[in-house]
């Protein structure tokens, strides 16, 4: 009887991409050294609350910020105020936008906004891409890393001669930074300076900081003021969101300060992915903490070969495999934690095992 990817993996060893399993164990973590007596936040209001977005303020650079339950909320409200703001429901993006491709249409569903779509679906969007867009828009996003395509980053040149020009030509510019963190050594910049460059930031707080769920969108004043308004029309002020914002600031703590480690790490199992027949890498040499691993070959021919690695080595590399055509299929890669915890034996050998595979299977 076959065994499936993910179940290969759920019964190795080691694993090598994220931070551990995603269970109660969490919650419990988060909240080991909290007094049960602290107060609660109620209905957005709260020494819990406000204390947490003044310090997500000041990190990131903005005069106010505001916590969501969700980055979807966030993003989708911080385009309707720029929207309106400029009495023009249009905005411009990435083909791969999470916007785009992941939110059912809810900006365009919900506030009729249009969208722009700039690049093409391989590429970042470059200062040429804007320049020349031929439609008016109120608000330009740029998601880094870009996720869809490996987590390719323009060059922070790049990210400053954007900024000028949307700043010129009356255009804002927001940042859907859900793993802003993660691009932080590559750029080797502070969140601040990074999000300098941007009139609106989004956060998220459990993609690589690993907790529950939950957001930060942080601006100015008066745009935070509107945000407010608009997560009770949206029903995002919960009577309580303080199990998202103890969980977000403990591993916020935790993981924030890690994210150099986490980027070296990537860096050393791409070349890992790298030297293996048939295997590569997306972006060659990674940018962040995570990357595309790409195969010339279709889903079903890779499967076994990385279920067999796994179940000879004990090293879970992956528990998914995605299809991008008959010959082709990919999985993302995101390091956290758990890389260091492999012995470098155990991964060269996972490695060694791979190449081997791949090469009796397609060396003809």
């Amino acid at each position: 009887m076959s065994i499936s990817l993910q179940d290969a993996f759920n019964k190795s060893t080691y694993q090598l991409p994220g931070h551990g399993k995603r269970n109660v164990q969490v919650l419990k973590d988060a909240f080991e050294n909290i007094d049960g007596q602290l107060d609660s936040d109620i209905y957005g209001t709260g020494k819990i609350i406000e204390a947490f977005q003044d310090k997500m303020a000041a990190f990131l650079g903005k005069e106010k910020a505001v916590f969501f339950p969700s980055g979807t909320m966030a993003q989708q409200i911080a385009m309707r105020i720029w929207c309106d703001e400029k009495e023009l429901q249009k905005v411009a993006y990435h083909p791969l936008s999470h916007l785009e491709i992941h939110e059912e249409d809810g900006l365009k569903e919900l506030h009729n906004i249009k969208t722009v779509l700039l690049a093409d679906e391989t590429r970042v969007i470059e200062l040429d891409d804007v320049v020349s867009m031929e439609e008016e828009v109120a608000c330009l996003l740029l998601e880094l890393p870009q996720r869809e395509i490996g987590g390719q980053l323009p060059s922070y040149e790049t990210l400053e001669e954007i900024s000028k020009h949307c700043r010129k030509n009356g255009i804002k510019l927001h940042l859907d930074g859900a793993r802003l963190l993660e691009v932080l050594p590559y750029y080797e910049k502070t969140a601040s300076e990074v999000c300098e460059l941007f009139d609106s930031v989004y956060l998220s707080f459990y993609k690589g900081i690993g907790g529950i769920a939950g957001a930060i969108l942080a601006g100015e004043a008066t745009f935070i003021a509107k945000s407010k308004v608009w997560k009770r029309r949206y029903g995002g002020d919960l009577i309580s969101l303080y199990p998202y914002i103890i969980s977000a600031d403990h591993f916020f703590n935790q993981k924030s300060k890690k994210m150099p480690v986490y980027y070296e790490n990537a860096k050393e199992l791409a070349v890992f992915f790298n030297s293996c027949h048939h295997v590569s890498t997306l972006p060659a040499i990674p940018v962040s903490n995570m990357f595309h691993v790409q195969f010339p070959h279709s889903k079903e021919e890779i499967e076994p070969i990385l279920v067999e690695v796994i179940r000879e080595t004990g090293v879970g590399i992956i528990n998914h495999l995605k299809a991008t055509g008959e010959s082709s299929c990919y999985f993302e890669v995101s390091i956290g934690d758990r890389y260091q915890e492999v012995p470098k034996e155990a991964v060269k050998n996972a490695f060694l095992q791979l190449d081997r595979l791949m090469k009796n299977k397609f060396s003809f």
